[in-house]
């Protein structure tokens, strides 16, 4: 039996102990909340409006064969979104917290074996595997990250959330009028790179000055030179006119292979790069 002094003792220690225990419990469970504007590394936290983030996605036309790569993921709304079409979705978050909680979101919605959320600096992560970005990122923030973008597989694609990708004209663009702020997506295909010498296996040589999804050049054979018009990329896709003719290819690392249309005659051309 314990004596009577002692047991008094050990109800006054349990009676102090209450509250700093409730305190601790409440503590761990106190889920961090976002405030809106609130400073980040790079750039300030304000959310993709929810009806915005449906939207960038069915513009980048996401589906479960995609990686969507989102920079500056904050809560995590748009990698959760990209998650529940089936794809595998990764976010880059500076702040800790905001990990954590889009990773209790994921888990809610039911996606965390897709949705993934790393903690790090946007501009230094490894982005190699997207084939898909979805951002909300400041002009100057995209600015920075576009010789990373022209590094992706041709045929990435990028959405945007308002802010464009600075010289780098859009693909296409969205605005919704049920939005009150934040309303317009745009989107880039990323071009294959073609600038540079072609050699051509006929004999002739292709030299072309890339300026993003567009190009001109020059078209050099044995009889002289003729100017490359109307020079279009759509990922590996290319399209360009020489007089009255119609060249198409596709890029393949080194290699172009497409065919040639003038009138109703149609031949096949491969050319080799020589150098940038």
């Amino acid at each position: 039996m314990t004596p009577r002094p002692l047991l008094v003792a050990c109800c006054v220690v349990t009676l102090l102990a209450a509250p700093t225990v409730r305190r601790a419990n409440a503590q761990a469970t106190q889920t961090f909340e976002p405030m809106f504007a609130q400073p980040g590394k790079d750039v300030v936290w304000v959310p993709t409006p929810e009806v915005m983030v449906d939207l960038m996605l069915d513009l980048a036309g996401v589906t479960a064969a995609d990686t969507v790569v989102d920079l500056g993921s904050g809560d995590g709304r748009m990698v959760i979104a990209a998650a529940k079409r089936g794809a595998t979705a990764r976010g880059v978050e500076y702040n800790p917290d905001m990990v954590r909680l889009s990773r209790e979101r994921a888990y809610a919605a039911g996606v965390q074996t897709r949705a993934t959320f790393v903690q790090g600096d946007m501009f230094e992560a490894d982005i190699s595997d997207a084939t898909v970005m979805a951002l909300f990122l400041l002009t100057d923030n995209m600015r920075r990250l576009q010789p990373k973008f022209l590094t992706l597989r041709p045929g990435t694609r990028i959405v945007s959330n308002t802010f464009a990708i600075p010289e780098w004209p859009p693909d296409d663009r969205r605005t919704r009028a049920d939005c009150t702020a934040w309303c317009t997506a745009l989107l880039w295909v990323v071009p294959a790179q073609v600038g540079g010498t072609w050699q051509i296996s006929s004999g002739p040589r292709l030299v072309l000055d890339q300026h993003f999804q567009k190009f001109t050049g020059l078209l050099s054979g044995p009889v002289g030179s003729s100017p490359v018009q109307g020079g279009t990329i759509a990922g590996a896709d290319i399209t360009f006119t020489v007089g009255e003719a119609t060249w198409r290819g596709r890029v393949e690392g080194r290699t172009i292979r497409g065919t040639r249309r003038e009138g109703a005659a149609t031949t096949s051309w491969e050319a080799t790069r020589v150098e940038r």
